[in-house]
C-alpha cells in the first residue's frame, strides 16, 4: 500500500533485521568451517565451501514457494512459516555427524530463510516505489551490512567460548527475537483487497507476467552475475586469509573491514540515488566492478598472490562497487513488478541464485593456492553485467 513516501526508521531497521538472519547464518559460520569439516570427517577441505554456497541454493528455491503464497495469504504468516522451517533445519545441522546430512540441513536453512529475506523486499515494494524505493533498499542494506561486519568475529568468539554448535544456537535465539519484534510491531503490508486468489496456475501466470518485463529479466541476470562472483569470495574468504595468507586470527577483522566498504557504498547510494537515479548509479558501479578486477588480472596474471595490503585495496574497491549494485539491481528489477511483488521477488531471487550458485561452486574450486581465479571470475561477470546494461540502455532511459 503506497501512501506518501516517507522514511520510517523502525520499518527500515526491521526489514534489515529480517535479512540479517540470513547474513548471520552464513558469515558467523565462516571461522568455524575447518572445525565443522573436521567434526564431519571431510577429506577434501575445499568441500567445506559447500556449507556456504548450498545455503544459497535453498534461498533461491524457497522463494518460489513463499513468494506466490505471500501474494495470496499476506506477507506476515508466510514469514513465520519460513522461520519454522529454519528452526527444524537448524536442529538437523546440530544433531548430525554426516556431511551430506549437514549439507541438506544448510539447504533447508536456506529454504526457510528465503521467506524473511525475499518478503522483506516484497514489503518494501508494497510500501515504496521508484528511486525512493531504491533509497530505502540502500538504507536497509546499509544497516543489514553491520551483521557481516561483526558476524565472523562473533562466530569466532562463540566457538572459542563454547564450540561451533553455539553459533547455530545463537542464530536461533537471534531469529526468535526478531520474529517476536516482527509479530508485535510490523503491520501487514499487503491488504486483502490486493491479494491474488490462490490457485495452481498462480506461479505459472506470475512467471509469464515476470518475463513480459524485459528490464526485470535483464537486471535479474545482472544480479545473478554479481551475486555469483561475490559468493565465491564469501565461500573462499576463510581459505584465502587463513590458509593462503596465514592470517587466521586476523580473519574476522579483515572480513569486517571489507564489509565496511560495502556499507559505505550503500550509504552514499542512499544519499545520491534520488538525484542521479538507480539505473545510472548501477551502470557506473558495474563498469567500476569490471575495471578493478581486470586491472588485478593484468597486474597479477602469474598467479602469485600480492602483498596482503595490495589485495585488500583491490578487494575494498571491488566491494565498494558492489555496495552500489546490490540494492539498486534488486530495486530496478522489482520496479515494474509492484502488482506481483511477492512472486516477482521470488522469481528474481530464484533466477539470480540459479545463476550464482554454479558460478560460485565452479570458480571456488580453483581458489586453492592463488586469489587470481577469484578476480578472473569478477572480471568475466563484471564484463557480462556491463554488456547487459549497454544492451538495455537502448531500451530503457537511464
Amino acid at each position: 500500500m503506497k501512501n506518501e513516501q516517507t522514511f520510517k526508521f523502525e520499518f527500515v531497521i526491521l526489514m534489515a533485521s529480517l535479512m540479517s538472519i540470513v547474513a548471520l547464518s552464513i558469515d558467523a559460520l565462516l571461522p568455524a568451517l575447518p572445525e565443522i569439516g573436521a567434526h564431519l570427517s571431510v577429506q577434501n577441505t575445499t568441500d567445506n565451501q559447500l556449507l556456504i554456497t548450498m545455503i544459497f541454493l535453498g534461498l533461491g528455491s524457497g522463494q518460489l514457494i513463499f513468494g506466490p503464497l505471500s501474494d495470496s495469504f499476506g506477507r506476515k504468516p508466510i514469514v513465520f512459516t519460513g522461520f519454522t522451517i529454519f528452526i527444524i533445519a537448524s536442529i538437523i545441522c546440530l544433531t548430525t555427524n554426516n556431511f551430506k546430512v549437514m549439507i541438506l540441513g544448510r539447504i533447508l536453512q536456506g529454504v526457510g530463510l528465503s521467506s524473511p529475506r525475499s518478503l522483506a523486499l516484497s514489503m518494501i515494494r508494497d510500501t515504496y516505489s521508484g528511486d525512493y524505493m531504491a533509497k530505502i533498499v540502500s538504507v536497509v542494506v546499509m544497516f543489514f551490512i553491520l551483521v557481516p561486519v561483526i558476524a565472523p568475529a562473533l562466530g569466532l568468539f562463540l566457538m572459542h567460548l563454547f564450540n561451533w554448535q553455539a553459533i547455530f544456537y545463537f542464530n536461533l535465539i537471534f531469529g526468535v527475537l526478531i520474529m517476536i519484534w516482527f509479530w508485535k510491531r510490523q503491520p501487514e503490508t499487503l491488504p486483502k483487497a490486493k491479494r491474488i486468489t490462490f490457485n495452481l496456475n498462480l506461479f505459472i501466470n506470475g512467471t509469464k507476467e515476470f518475463f513480459k518485463h524485459k528490464d526485470a529479466v535483464a537486471f535479474t541476470f545482472v544480479s545473478g552475475f554479481i551475486t555469483g562472483s561475490f559468493m565465491v569470495y564469501l565461500s573462499t574468504a576463510q581459505q584465502v586469509f587463513e590458509v593462503q595468507y596465514k592470517l587466521g586470527t586476523l580473519f574476522p577483522y579483515i572480513f569486517a573491514s571489507l564489509s565496511i566498504a560495502i556499507g559505505l557504498a550503500t550509504f552514499f547510494n542512499s544519499r545520491l540515488v534520488e538525484k542521479y537515479g538507480m539505473l545510472k548509479m548501477a551502470y557506473f558501479a558495474a563498469i567500476a566492478y569490471a575495471l578493478v578486477s581486470i586491472l588485478y588480472v593484468l597486474l597479477f596474471w602469474s598467479g602469485a598472490n600480492p602483498n596482503i595490503y595490495i589485495l585488500l585495496i583491490f578487494f575494498g574497491l571491488q566491494f565498494f562497487s558492489v555496495g552500489f549494485l546490490f540494492g539498486n539491481l534488486r530495486a530496478i528489477a522489482m520496479q515494474p513488478l509492484g502488482h506481483i511483488a511477492g512472486i516477482g521477488a521470488a522469481i528474481n531471487g530464484f533466477i539470480s541464485t540459479v545463476i550464482a550458485v554454479p558460478i560460485a561452486n565452479y570458480i571456488g574450486s580453483f581458489v586453492t593456492t592463488s586469489v587470481l581465479p577469484l578476480f578472473i571470475g569478477f572480471s568475466v561477470f563484471g564484463i557480462l553485467s556491463v554488456l547487459v546494461f549497454v544492451i538495455m540502455k537502448k531500451k530503457v532511459s537511464f
